[in-house]
């Protein structure tokens, strides 16, 4: 993906129709496709825009998922009610069909797509946080800084927040994973990343109409698709491994 942003080795643009749906070679690494495209090109771009989405929608999902899990575990009463019954409800539409709707709303590309994406993420996040406050609220540590007159929401982000972030952290990598998959879907059917800018998804709708004559066109943005949300479906239980404490004793 870092290589991609200095070089890419063909315009990821540029058509040259005499060269069309040519066949992997040493020039064409990955072969061309409808339009002479280098496939390789669009696929090293078009990672670029997969992990845009993934990131932002990490982001949203965690800032927003901390927020409300945090004052609900914390605070308790009537306000982890309302804001637990609300998670619930986003939770109760299936989230495909949600980002649908959003991104068929307010329309498609990058931005609206991680929006949308990030809004279905912030009840999974946020009920891990709820359960990691609930769990260190009444710790002899928190009421300690309770006693020494620590303010609230200092005891939230600066005591109790360190003490789940293993937690966060594998959550959050999931959900980069589950992200970039949900962007793929949603370019595949043209809500998501809009021509001519490429996207994995898309790349896969395109390339169904030659799956006999051309089948590389296929499997390369259905391989990176599949490589990388695999890869790092295996991070976040690495990830998760290395900081449980359990599995180390």
């Amino acid at each position: 993906m870092i290589v991609s942003f200095f070089y890419t080795p063909h315009d990821v643009n540029a058509m040259n129709i005499p060269q069309k749906l040519r066949s992997p070679s040493s020039n064409y690494l990955f072969g061309t496709d409808e339009f002479g495209r280098d496939i390789f090109s669009r696929i090293m771009k078009g990672t670029q825009t997969a992990f845009a989405v993934g990131l932002l929608t990490v982001c949203i999902g965690t800032i927003f998922g901390i927020l409300i899990g945090g004052i609900a575990g914390y605070v308790g009463g009537w306000i982890d009610e309302i804001f637990m019954r609300m998670m619930d409800a986003l939770m109760a539409f299936p989230g495909i069909i949600l980002a649908l709707m959003l991104v068929a709303v307010f329309g498609p590309g990058i931005v609206n797509t991680a929006i949308a994406l990030g809004i279905i993420a912030i009840p999974a996040i946020a009920r891990i946080a709820r359960s990691g406050f609930v769990q260190h609220r009444d710790a002899e540590y928190v009421l300690a800084a309770k006693l020494i007159g620590v303010k609230p929401y200092s005891i939230m982000f600066r005591h109790i927040l360190p003490n789940i972030s293993s937690q966060i952290i594998v959550a959050a990598t999931v959900t980069f994973a589950t992200a970039m998959l949900a962007e793929a879907a949603l370019s595949y059917l043209g809500l998501g990343v809009q021509p001519p800018n490429p996207s994995w998804g898309r790349m896969l709708k395109d390339s169904q109409a030659y799956l006999v004559g051309a089948p590389w066109y296929t499997y390369a943005p259905g391989g990176a698709i599949t490589v990388l949300v695999l890869g790092l479906y295996m991070l976040s239980n690495a990830l998760r491994d290395f900081m449980d404490p359990r599995s180390k004793a």
